[in-house]
């Protein structure tokens, strides 16, 4: 006879209810990794192009690969981080419509993206052109400043390569084509590759042949992308080119430049830290130094980016159904994952950070320099784990401007003085910079978790709703 006591009852209850949270964290789980794997490979790819770039430039001269770390930390993510930024307004307008099943809508989001986009492009090509006199302006070296003048005008076209390839990436992501996305971001990657190879140690192009490889590259990536799009591949969300596209640009505009902001802010921070370093006694050291750990740092950032693209999607999806709860839920199964895998690579960094300058340069002062910045690094990598999920969320929720605050406050309040008062009145040199960095990164993350904590997501529904309205 079953046993149908009321404790019983409740221990099969409990069973129950933990299998089917279980089932639920499972189902969750497998539509994340949809979107945030083929995310980080694109991520992970784009940017080891960049850093494949920078171990040509440090078999080249050691002055070429200071310059070049100075165009990439200074200019590149100056203006990658405002057009990542924006394009992730993309994201989000094209996520929540997707989930509202406005798909013809989707097409004229991306469109007004390209226009916003493109005219924020052009009115950065001044940095570029005008490299050498901003970095002396700066009080960098002449000879590093000079190559670094040089290098900069290869990174025009790519720049106007990323406003297209970023924004049409997100509005595939957003509709979950996913797996096109990856296989053309592998393909970038093994193209560049194998480009530098020969136009580097084959032809000895030098200088030349880095930046050529990396503009074919970028260039194979954005015309795959297109021929996807314009070819038929989506038939729902693409209708082809679309006067509405030049209206409500307003909107879009406004909520482009918060998202740019916030992101701005943190990549600008990073190059004003690399600033700080070129001011030390042995400059192309500490520059070099503090940028190969901060590409190991942002390589790895890459994959937390992924994540972030996810919780884009994901929350923008079911804010676009009008399911709170369940866009909740979503952001907690991806902290939780994001987390687990920061621990991996915390360890893995505090296990081999002695090696990894030798993937970069083969000076000795160098390696020795990056060294001593090898634990530092490793908990950095765990932080990078958390803020950018958290900025995720406020992504997919449409308030960038908060984030942009709290990323104000937390750097440049907090991190860039004591990333100074170590370097300088503490002689902590390049490890004082790199501290401060730190001190920044968890203000900035505890900040975020509290503002997410405090989310009220039938709040967040109504205010989506309100967008898809004023947007279509």
């Amino acid at each position: 006879m079953e046993d149908s006591s009321p404790e019983t009852r409740l221990i099969v209850r409990q069973d129950e209810n933990v299998d089917h949270f279980k089932q639920r964290v499972w189902e969750e789980s497998k539509k994340v990794w949809a979107i945030a794997f083929p995310a980080m490979v694109c991520r992970v790819t784009t940017y080891g192009a960049y850093v494949v770039s920078q171990a040509s430039f440090g078999h080249i001269r050691e002055v070429d690969l200071a310059a070049y770390a100075l165009v990439q930390t200074i200019l590149v993510r100056f203006a990658n981080g405002i057009l990542l930024g924006m394009a992730s307004v993309t994201e989000t307008y094209c996520g929540e419509s997707y989930g509202a099943k406005q798909y013809e809508m989707m097409g004229v989001h991306l469109q007004r993206s390209w226009i916003v986009n493109t005219a924020v492009a052009t009115l950065m090509v001044p940095f570029y052109v005008y490299a050498t006199p901003f970095l002396r302006l700066l009080g960098q070296e002449e000879d590093i400043a000079v190559a670094a003048g040089n290098i900069s005008l290869w990174f025009i076209p790519i720049m106007y390569l990323n406003v297209y390839g970023m924004t049409m990436q997100m509005y595939l992501q957003a509709q979950n084509k996913n797996m096109v996305v990856t296989w053309l971001f592998a393909i970038l990657f093994f193209v560049h590759a194998i480009l530098s190879w020969i136009f580097v140690y084959i032809m000895d192009w030098g200088l030349p042949g880095v930046m050529i490889a990396l503009i074919i590259a970028f260039g194979v990536k954005v015309l795959g992308e297109a021929v996807y799009i314009f070819g038929g591949w989506c038939p729902l969300t693409w209708r082809g080119f679309d006067r509405a596209a030049f209206t409500g640009l307003m909107p879009v505009l406004k909520s482009s430049t918060s998202s740019g902001v916030m992101l701005c802010i943190q990549v600008w921070y990073n190059a004003i830290l690399v600033i700080l370093a070129g001011y030390m006694k042995y400059a192309t050291v500490a520059i070099s130094a503090f940028s190969i750990c901060l590409n190991v740092s942002t390589w790895e950032l890459m994959i937390c980016l992924g994540f972030l693209g996810s919780v884009c999607v994901r929350v923008s999806n079911e804010l676009g159904r009008g399911n709170g709860k369940a866009a909740k839920f979503s952001v907690e199964v991806i902290l939780y994952t994001s987390v687990i895998i920061g621990i991996f690579f915390w360890i893995l960094c505090l296990a081999f950070g002695h090696q990894i300058s030798y993937l970069f340069t083969s000076s000795e002062q160098v390696a020795k320099a990056v060294s001593d910045l090898s634990v530092p690094l490793a908990f950095s990598i765990l932080l990078n784990n958390v803020g950018p999920v958290l900025s995720g969320v406020a992504i997919g929720c449409g308030s960038q401007g908060v984030v942009a605050i709290v990323n104000v406050c937390s750097y440049y309040v907090i991190g860039i003085p004591i990333g100074v008062l170590l370097a300088y009145a503490g002689h902590m040199e390049v490890k004082g910079i790199w501290i401060g960095m730190m001190c920044g990164m968890v203000t900035q993350t505890v900040a975020l978790l509290y503002l997410t904590w405090k989310i009220d997501w039938a709040d967040e529904v109504k205010k989506a709703s309100k967008r898809l309205y004023h947007l279509s």
